[in-house]
């Protein structure tokens, strides 16, 4: 034995863990060579691990930390491009299309997600469809898979109660031990001996080596996660074998054949252990996932208007319920022969199920039967923290004149009875996968190309210089051959003029070195002046909007008109004024509706405005940036630019792995490699231009939010929409007003 290799490798592992390999050795379920095999993989894992647990730390140290990776999503039958952002900062996954943001996932939807084949993955959610992806590269695959590991070990979503008393934590080992994994081959099964480790959450396996090979293999563990609540564990025909089932794969386990030599007699006992605790966690995760179900955390305006409804009708009834206290307060000297007043005609109506009762308004110590009551308007107010450095610190709507009793006869409560009813209210000698080969098979019938002709199109850059489309780089990406087709077509020794077409295609693909990384290149070199030019005029519409917002003093003396308006009828509703309110409170005018159903708080101040300062009117000229609702977002298109420089950088990569490396390159490689050159540093020169706008943007918005007293993680996309609706709908009620 090499005794520098051990000195190298053990000392570096816990003493626990050099006892546990030693034993394995001496109880001969181990070799020397799958000994240190076993030390290596265990300091790699503890390596990443701590790796993993500085990454995880920094989200509380660094504000901010995102991950954006460029994915491909399947839909409709089709792969679209999408940035995949993990942002630590909200707690939230988003799918983020040119700069929008398509969907938004909080962290306690996720469920579970799945390695594939491949490139591929699968993040399941609770209460919404699987997403389907593929990364476009394995390095983000693995980064993403790590993340959402953590996503899913986080337990944010709620973990089963046992958890917190006195079980293990997520990240405790509950059960190890070595076993054989059944993969596919060419012409026999293999078995690949692993080191499996049971905890709370998941089921890691650390490959060892391919029994009786001494063959290298990846050290990144593969996962099985159980907190999906859809996986489930069975015995197999033999004693010795067990099956773990997810909704992609089933994983066929078998105990060593060095264990079972060794302890024929307790093989089906090793079974039952790991069946017994493996279904336990199954089941423990699928209880907590069926009880987590339906849950839904979205609002809806809808939902607003009912609670706005029936914060009305509670303060109806408190106010009827004040009258009748005074009442009976004024009569009270007076004899009395009647009963005393039901408990129950004091009491709010009766909200019906599924909807929580609004606050109660509390009662004042003393009240005239004749108090003027107003509605209120249940706007955002900012908080006190946020006043300082924004417009409401000036701010004095005071000065604006308002024709107060015509606010009032709008919005005044009216005394209302309280009904006491119900209201209603091919494949012949294909070596290929089957299906694979039946879906390449349609696919080569328009791509009217030689398999001996396909290398030489990797070097033309371009479609119109003779190069393939982009739909042919994209499919031709979609059938890459996996590592086992690899082993397989260069197995085949006969001649090609004797193969299907599809394993023809499959066996010369084969035989291109760097085939992903090529077609990769091809694709980004095409996507990267498209998506520059896609995002500049973009970038460039919110600077201009941030801008607009700054400058426009006509929009801020709305505000404080409304901010008046509001503060009246609040203070005559019985509630406290406020210094300032969210924006996010422009989208609600209309949802509050006066004494006339026609009438809504936003005619209301529109009528003010023309009533008082109609020159104010025209505010929406200052903001002609808001005249449609805004698609992008500021942090997408950040996202977009992120993303854009780390495909260039992969690009600059895939052009040092493919450089000829020796002296005699042919002509079409030099040549290939310098056209390669010229595009990378003028797309360099753009893309830095690209940056310095986008740094930009996100400063002027950031000062924007704060002018306004928003939250700095207030998206853009959501904000700018509400300004946007709010000019659309004051533009319909003033020519309304005119009218």
């Amino acid at each position: 034995m090499d005794k520098k290799r051990t000195q190298d490798t053990f000392p570096q592992l816990s003493q626990e863990k050099i006892l546990k390999i030693m034993n394995m050795v001496k109880n001969k379920e181990l070799s020397i060579e799958g000994a240190l095999d076993l030390a290596q993989k265990e300091m790699c894992t503890e390596v990443e691990g701590a790796k993993s647990t500085l990454q995880m730390d920094l989200q509380d140290s660094v504000p901010g930390l995102q991950f954006n990776f460029s994915i491909y999503k399947y839909r409709r039958y089709r792969w679209q491009k999408r940035i995949l952002q993990i942002d630590f900062n909200t707690n939230t996954i988003f799918n983020i299309e040119k700069g929008t943001l398509k969907k938004q996932f909080p962290f306690s939807q996720v469920k579970s997600c799945e390695d594939g084949e491949g490139k591929h993955f699968n993040i399941a959610f609770h209460g919404r469809p699987d997403y389907v992806l593929e990364t476009v590269s394995f390095e983000d695959k693995r980064k993403i898979l790590q993340l959402m590991g953590k996503i899913v070990q986080s337990g944010s979503y709620g973990r089963p109660a046992e958890s917190y008393f006195g079980r293990p934590t997520v990240f405790d080992v509950i059960h190890e031990g070595l076993l054989d994994l059944q993969e596919d081959g060419l012409a026999s099964v293999k078995w690949v001996t692993y080191l499996v480790q049971l905890r709370e959450g998941e089921l890691s396996l650390h490959c060892i080596g391919h029994s009786g090979e001494d063959k290298n293999v990846a050290t990144v563990a593969n996962t099985i996660h159980l907190s999906g609540g859809n996986v489930r564990v069975y015995k197999g025909n033999e004693c010795s074998t067990f099956t773990v089932q997810t909704k992609e794969h089933n994983y066929l386990f078998r105990i060593p054949f060095s264990v079972q030599n060794k302890m024929a007699e307790d093989v089906s006992k090793l079974q039952n252990e790991w069946v017994s605790l493996i279904g336990k966690y199954c089941q423990l995760w699928k209880n907590c996932s069926r009880a987590e179900e339906g849950f839904d955390e979205d609002g809806s305006e809808d939902e607003y208007e009912e609670l706005v409804s029936l914060n009305e009708r509670t303060e109806e009834a408190l106010s009827l319920t004040v009258g009748s206290v005074a009442a009976v307060e004024n009569k009270s000297s007076a004899p009395q022969s009647t009963s005393s007043t039901s408990p129950s005609s004091t009491q709010p109506p009766t909200v019906r199920a599924g909807i929580p009762l609004p606050p109660a308004f509390p009662l004042p110590f003393s009240h005239s039967p004749a108090l003027k009551r107003t509605k209120a308007f249940h706007w955002d107010v900012v908080p006190q923290d946020k006043i300082q450095r924004s417009i409401w610190a000036s701010c004095d709507y005071h000065k604006r004149k308002l024709d107060v009793s015509r606010l009032y006869d709008q919005f005044q409560m009216q005394d209302v009875l309280v009904s006491s009813g119900n209201e209603t209210s091919v494949n012949r000698g294909i070596m290929l996968n089957k299906k694979i080969a039946h879906n390449f098979n349609i696919f080569l019938k328009s791509f009217h190309i030689k398999p001996s002709q396909l290398k030489e199109k990797l070097y033309i850059l371009h479609e119109e210089n003779g190069g393939l489309t982009d739909e042919q780089l994209a499919a031709l990406r979609r059938y890459l051959p996996t590592p086992k087709d690899m082993e397989m077509y260069q197995s085949f020794k006969g001649s090609p003029s004797e193969l299907h077409v599809v394993d023809q295609f499959m066996l010369e693909m084969c035989k291109i070195p760097h085939l992903g990384q090529r077609l990769d290149l091809l694709l980004t070199i095409r996507e990267l002046p498209v998506c520059m030019g896609d995002l500049d005029p973009l970038i460039s519409q919110k600077i201009r909007a941030c801008k607009q917002l700054q400058v426009s003093q006509s929009f801020v003396a709305v505000l404080e008109y409304l901010l008046a308006i509001g503060n009246y009828l609040n203070e005559k509703a019985g509630r406290e004024k406020a210094k300032g309110f969210r924006l996010s409170s422009l989208t609600k005018l209309s949802l509050l509706r006066g004494k006339e159903r026609t009438i809504t708080l936003l005619h209301a101040l529109v009528e003010q405005i023309f009533l008082h300062e109609p020159d104010l009117a025209k505010f929406p000229q200052e903001l002609t940036e808001f005249e449609a609702v805004p698609g992008a977002s500021i942090k997408g298109l950040s996202a977009e630019v992120d993303v854009l420089k780390k495909e260039l950088e992969n690009v600059i990569q895939c052009r040092r792995l493919i450089k000829p490396k020796t002296i005699k390159a042919t002509t079409r490689d030099s040549q290939f490699c310098k056209e390669l050159k010229d595009l990378i540093q003028k797309y360099e020169g753009n893309l830095s231009q690209l940056s310095k706008r986008c740094d930009e943007m996100k400063k002027l918005y950031s000062d924007t939010l704060v002018k306004f007293a928003e939250p700095q993680e207030q998206d853009s996309q959501e904000l700018f929409g509400w300004i946007a609706f709010f000019i659309g709908e004051f533009k319909k009620a003033s020519a309304h007003f005119m009218s």
